[in-house]
């Protein structure tokens, strides 16, 4: 078993793997804010058909699934077996060809050839014991100019009081024990991690709830949940 891989969070997802294309169910917060993801994408990446992504910590293939009916060629990791039988399913429900894969980022980087265009990392780096490695192995599977974004949530008692007490204990969004606050991640950290791989950090934008509207947005506030890119020199 790779090292930078957390038990407990795996088994944590493993247990919701059943409830990944529920859009009221544990994973609503995912549906609500995927939307604003592949918005983000796509600003930063322009047209993705025929290139190759990478969508590390796919889960049961929401994110992933968006970026193939925009034309891309999807590779989706995940250590959760049960959660990528479910994304399997879903996408061949829906007529779509994603290659889906039980591995760790360090150990497929490792393994393959392959490099692509595009990797995203969304509501991961706070679930793992050591960020580095997993931007690390990112940056090697980048082609030369190609990008990296990733998506995490802030270190502040802000974040706290909303993601924690708010949406775990009081909304009751998301389950109880989701999110441990001492593996949030500030932006000056993330960036930080992305220099120590040799890449350049591009954008950086919060994605700020709006409660009236149950939606996700993009805003300057970087306060909670921020997203950022970065990209890979020639």
């Amino acid at each position: 078993m790779p090292q930078n891989i957390d038990l407990n969070e795996i088994n944590k997802f493993a247990k919701m793997a059943q409830e990944w294309w529920d859009p009221n169910g544990t994973c609503k917060p995912l549906h609500i804010i995927n939307p604003l993801r592949v918005q983000y994408i796509q600003l930063q990446c322009g047209d993705l058909t025929d290139k190759h992504v990478l969508d590390v910590g796919c889960g049961g293939g929401i994110l992933s699934e968006s970026l193939a009916k925009l034309g891309a060629h999807v590779t989706g990791l995940d250590m959760a077996q049960e959660s990528l039988n479910v994304a399997q399913h879903h996408a061949k429900q829906n007529g779509l060809t994603i290659n889906y894969l039980k591995s760790s980022i360090e150990d497929y980087a490792n393994t393959i050839d392959q490099r692509f265009d595009v990797i995203t990392c969304m509501e991961l780096l706070e679930h793992v014991p050591e960020p580095q490695s997993i931007i690390t192995a990112c940056a090697k599977l980048l082609k030369p100019n190609g990008q990296l974004l990733m998506s995490t949530i802030n270190r502040n008692h802000k974040a706290k009081i909303l993601l924690i007490y708010g949406a775990e204990y009081i909304a009751r969004l998301i389950p109880k024990g989701t999110h441990d606050f001492n593996r949030f991640i500030r932006p000056s950290e993330l960036m930080q991690y992305i220099e120590n791989a040799n890449l350049q950090t591009n954008d950086i934008i919060g994605m700020e709830y709006q409660l009236l509207r149950n939606r996700f947005i993009l805003s300057n506030n970087v306060d909670v949940n921020y997203i950022i890119t970065a990209s890979k020199l020639n």
